[in-house]
């Protein structure tokens, strides 16, 4: 059985539309195929332990992640040879999430929270260690050229080797998510 792990975005919940639309999709169309789509910790810190833990009691086989989730995903899809599908992944995330020091709100939970220099430094470290792929080959790679949030030529740059498909138009929160699961379901062989 594929176990797929989907991390979503910094500051949203499992409850956000792509996740619920892949768990409908996968629960409505295969048979073999098991997801698990956890609220991720909204401290940095706590989140990438968290993930660890999973990973090792879940034993995926997909990790899938969006923005911030797709750079949590890259960084353990190379730790344990993992295929991923990036989705809007986040590259260089503490440069991106600077803005962001200090108290936040979850846009999903309401839930109040601090970012601190720890956190991202905790980025920086993750980031240094995957500075180059080194399995593009387990890497799908959605992008979508308007992203406002992310410069998707980032990520074609770091994912080198990678699979891609962009899409020109669209925006971060990725439009018409739904229409791409035939493509991730062929790149992860899940027919």
């Amino acid at each position: 059985m594929n176990r797929i792990l989907y991390l979503h975005g910094f500051a949203s919940a499992s409850d956000s539309t792509k996740a619920q639309q892949l768990n409908s999709h996968i629960k409505n169309n295969t048979s073999d195929i098991s997801i698990h789509i956890p609220n991720i910790e909204n401290n940095i810190s706590l989140a990438v332990d968290q993930i660890e833990r999973l990973i090792k009691k879940i034993k995926p086989t997909v990790i899938m992640g969006c923005s911030l989730g797709g750079f949590f995903g890259t960084y353990f899809s190379e730790k344990y040879n993992l295929k991923c599908v990036g989705i809007n992944p986040a590259v260089i995330p503490p440069a991106e999430m600077s803005s962001y020091l200090g108290k936040n709100e979850n846009y999903s939970t309401g839930e109040k929270f601090i970012i601190d220099k720890s956190q991202l430094d905790l980025l920086d470290e993750m980031g240094k260690e995957i500075k180059k792929i080194r399995s593009p080959k387990n890497f799908l790679i959605l992008l979508q050229s308007k992203d406002e949030l992310l410069d998707y030529k980032e990520a074609i740059s770091f994912y080198k080797g990678a699979v891609f498909d962009i899409t020109f138009g669209g925006n971060h929160s990725f439009e018409k998510f739904d229409t791409y699961f035939k493509k991730i379901e062929h790149f992860l062989n899940m027919h």
